[in-house]
């Protein structure tokens, strides 16, 4: 790899994991209160199913602009490691059960495969219209 390469690379894998964590303070990372159902006493939240859906879809949107110009091998862990990273701070700091290390693991999970499928059918979509337009 060049050292104009690497350059790239890493400038990408920076940008990338300040816009994964702006994704997340943007739709998860201001709400942190949680609601109590006056009837059955049941607690919810702190995220709204509407929240998780735009992060979602902002976040599929991401991977598949950033494996454009970046490997799907730099992308899937810079987001994994950035967005989760970003909610274990929050989560660690509200939660007194140790709990949260569970949901970290899972949004760990959750984002390696997601940002791996999206980042991969996108440099694959990608590369095909390269092809076709020669």
């Amino acid at each position: 790899m060049t050292a104009m390469r690497r350059t790239h690379a890493l400038f990408g894998a920076l940008f990338l994991a300040v816009a994964t964590v702006g994704v997340w303070l943007l739709w998860l990372g201001w709400d942190t209160g949680y609601t109590v159902d006056a009837r059955t006493g049941a607690t919810s939240g702190p995220y709204e199913p509407w929240q998780v859906i735009g992060c979602v879809l902002t976040l599929v949107l991401l991977a598949a602009l950033a494996a454009w110009r970046l490997s799907p091998w730099l992308v899937a862990p810079v987001m994994t490691v950035a967005f989760t990273a970003a909610w274990s701070r929050q989560a660690a700091s509200r939660d007194d059960s140790g709990l949260w290390v569970v949901g970290a693991v899972l949004v760990l999970v959750g984002m390696a495969v997601g940002s791996t499928a999206v980042s991969l059918a996108a440099r694959r979509v990608a590369r095909g219209r390269v092809a076709r337009s020669d």
